[in-house]
């Protein structure tokens, strides 16, 4: 019983780091990146996932941890 990639189901082929409100689904309440089994992401999503991310939160839309 596995649950199909959020992505592939929405047919989303980019993840764009411009887009805060998607990428916040997938953080914890602490802005750290949940993992593969919780998010039920595939792998090579998760990787593009986590770059997006990361220059989000260079780019100041995402904040590195909240508290």
């Amino acid at each position: 019983m596995s649950k199909e990639c959020y992505f592939s189901q929405n047919n989303i082929k980019h993840i764009d780091y411009k887009d805060t409100e998607t990428l916040k689904k997938f953080l914890t309440p602490h802005s750290r990146l949940n993992g593969t089994k919780k998010t039920n992401v595939s792998s090579k999503m998760q990787r593009k996932l986590a770059m997006a991310v990361k220059r989000a939160r260079f780019m100041a839309l995402l904040p590195y941890l909240s508290r």
